[in-house]
């Protein structure tokens, strides 16, 4: 069977609209859409900065080095015609420029549900869930806890139902109760089934990044020339800062490279930690390990997708602890951004905070990050909903309450609102109304009023007085209440009955075969 004739009968099993509804649960949201960033992005670097950091980088690739603890890496590289030195790879500028030069500016990602393809790059801003903490909070509870499998599978649960998310960046909480060795089989399985966007690999050893190939594959009904024509799954590997690549990570990075996977590489350079205190010298160090890391790819396979992501940040010069959100964030995601485009390269960012719990804190710091990656001309924002305590915390009220956050930017993303046309300008209905009369009752007010303007689902714009005397139920318990109004309604998108079965009978056999192996 053909790519095309797959792409049909996925088409046709795939819920199709009804599928990218949000299910009503007394909330409103927008639709499923792709937004484009039209705004020129904020560049603090001027024409020479952007020269001194990309020389600072490709200084640090030929005259330091990046440490590759993968030797068929290493091996490849030297291939290549770098100079290796034990574990040690110096990079010459010319080489890593042409290899960067054969990544494709943008790219496409397709699920299981081809209505849900993202766009990466191209103006596009795309948001996805919190990924990887490996504790839960949420009000019921009251305190923090250790992820569980039916903790992460209701946040899945949520990744599905707004619309304002496009991609499952990893699990949104690790279920601690699932032995290591089979997670990646049951989460990936509760992932596949309990949405039809977008999903990521831990490149986490052989047999986890292997086994999510295979089950993307049989989730969509592709054959393996179907799966490997083009991008699937995505991968997000983060360099072990200082200038180092480790084993497992690279080791995925070349299997979805060679199978014409989406890969993104993003640095963990915390400045005055694991990267310098200063934003220029933590933005270049950042910048060498992705690219590194990029023109191994292209090396290996030529034109495969890749993007830079950030995640540079500063901590708390008192505690050793990492902040986010902080204004040495946003503007390192403003240079990342700035650089990415020199490269050509799509670019991924963040939305994440240092707070413990949902409260104003949280709100400002992930909004400050979140801003930064519109600023920044950002592609993907990954931990756009639910992230808490710098990532060891999860949090469903989190994700509602970003959501919100999330969606008034989509909003402010819609053309809709600069519309110059005649019915805009509206110079008919000031006519109208003059100087003596109001706006509320004419027509032209009428035939827009439902639409005009942007409408939340978690804040609550009543006076102080109608707040009161409905409860004074504050944000935070508002977005518990929708929470579990999501759940209660929640219905699992389609998939047809044979795949789901064959996706289980996979699981069942690795498992049975003892899935990924570990030391414990």
């Amino acid at each position: 069977m053909s790519e095309a004739e797959e792409t049909s009968r996925r088409g046709k099993r795939s819920g199709g609209r009804a599928a990218r509804r949000g299910r009503s649960v007394g909330l409103e949201q927008m639709p499923w859409r792709l937004p484009v960033n039209t705004d020129r992005p904020t560049e603090p670097l001027s024409e020479d900065g952007v020269a001194r950091l990309h020389d600072g980088a490709m200084r640090i690739l030929e005259e330091i080095g990046i440490q590759f603890f993968n030797g068929e890496a290493l091996q490849i590289l030297k291939e290549a015609g770098c100079r290796v030195v034990e574990d040690r790879v110096f990079m010459d500028r010319s080489f890593v420029m042409e290899m960067v030069a054969k990544a494709p500016r943008s790219w496409t990602l397709t699920p299981r549900n081809p209505d849900r393809q993202l766009v990466m790059g191209e103006g596009h801003i795309l948001f996805g869930n919190v990924s990887s903490p490996p504790n839960y909070w949420d009000l019921e509870l009251g305190r923090k806890v250790p992820g569980t499998r039916a903790q992460c599978a209701d946040l899945l649960r949520l990744t599905q139902f707004f619309n304002c998310i496009h991609f499952s960046g990893g699990y949104p909480v690790e279920p601690q109760d699932v032995h290591a060795s089979v997670r990646h089989l049951d989460v990936l399985f509760d992932t596949l089934t309990l949405t039809d966007k977008a999903v990521h690999t831990y490149s986490l050893g052989a047999e986890r990044v292997e086994d999510a190939m295979e089950m993307v594959r049989i989730a969509a009904g592709l054959s393996h020339e179907a799966f490997e024509a083009r991008p699937h799954i995505f991968t997000n590997i983060n360099s072990t800062s200082p200038l180092k690549h480790d084993e497992p990570m690279i080791d995925g990075w070349m299997r979805l490279a060679r199978r014409n996977q989406a890969l993104v590489v993003t640095p963990f350079t915390l400045a005055g930690a694991m990267a310098p205190v200063t934003m220029a010298g933590a933005v270049a160090q950042s910048l060498a390990e992705a690219l590194s890391a990029v023109a191994l790819a292209q090396y290996i396979r030529p034109g495969v997708a890749c993007a830079i992501g950030t995640f540079t940040s500063n901590v708390d010069m008192k505690s050793g602890a990492p902040a986010f959100g902080t204004p040495e964030y946003m503007r390192a995601t403003q240079m990342t951004g700035q650089m990415a485009r020199f490269y050509g390269l799509p670019m991924r960012a963040s939305g994440v905070c240092a707070a413990n719990v949902p409260d104003g804190q949280a709100m400002w710091e992930t909004s400050n990050s979140l801003w930064s990656a519109v600023q920044s001309g950002t592609n993907m924002v990954y931990h756009a909903a639910g992230w808490l305590e710098g990532g060891l915390i999860a949090s469903p009220e989190k994700f509602i309450m970003d959501c919100e956050v999330v969606q008034m930017i989509q909003r402010y993303l819609e053309p809709d609102i600069w519309a110059t046309g005649e019915a805009e300008v509206a110079l008919e209905a000031i006519r109208e109304v003059g100087s003596d009369g109001h706006f509320f009752g004419i027509d032209h007010t009428q035939e827009r009023y439902t639409t005009a303007f942007y409408q939340p689902f978690a804040s609550d714009w009543r006076n102080f007085e109608a707040f009161q005397a409905a409860g004074g139920t504050w944000t935070a318990e508002r977005a518990h209440h929708i929470f579990k109004d999501v759940l209660s309604q929640y219905e699992e998108p389609p998939m047809d009955a044979a795949i789901r079965e064959e996706l289980a009978e996979f699981v069942a056999r690795r498992t049975a075969e003892g899935g990924a192996p570990t030391d414990f």
